[in-house]
């Protein structure tokens, strides 16, 4: 995963997945692509038939006790919840439509430069959870399509949150 900031901005990205042989790919207004394949993000707009990926914790970092609770609020919302691998590959999965939502808290900047940009170029929303720090600095990210952003940021719950 490969981000290029200018001036403060991601302008461009890459993500290769070398299991399946994939390259998803963005540059800022331009589109997002799988290969030479244009990417839109899914068109579900009922939260029921949504599949959505997270990330969990590692052991001895907090938030344990906030995922756990928005794990439970989120499962009883939507079709399905997956572990797949990475950050910035479920955003990149978002973007192709394979899935319809992520969240995940912690992150860091190199786990979701390039999934944002390729996720915002196919036409999906990201939204980071706390307030304050410039988004660079920001760890807890929920990224979506259109349709089910809102309901989605309202099931997940925010308090917590460092």
């Amino acid at each position: 995963s490969i981000a290029c900031e200018q001036g403060g901005e991601i302008i461009a990205a890459v993500i290769y997945n070398p299991i399946t042989d994939e390259l998803f790919w963005a540059e800022k207004g331009r589109g997002a692509y799988l290969g030479n394949h244009r990417l839109r993000v899914s068109s579900r707009k009922n939260m029921t038939e949504c599949l959505l990926a997270t990330g969990i914790p590692f052991q001895g970092r907090p938030h344990h006790e906030t995922f756990l609770t928005n794990l439970e609020h989120i499962m009883g919302e939507v079709a399905g919840v997956r572990r797949f691998c990475s950050a910035a590959l479920e955003l990149a999965w978002v973007a192709a439509g394979r899935l319809d939502g992520y969240w995940e808290e912690g992150l860091n900047s190199w786990d979701i430069a390039a999934g944002i940009v390729i996720l915002k170029e196919a036409g999906g929303y990201v939204e980071f959870m706390e307030p304050g720090a410039s988004s660079s600095f920001k760890r807890n990210v929920i990224a979506s399509n259109s349709s089910i952003h809102e309901e989605l940021k309202s099931v997940l719950v925010k308090k917590n949150i460092e």
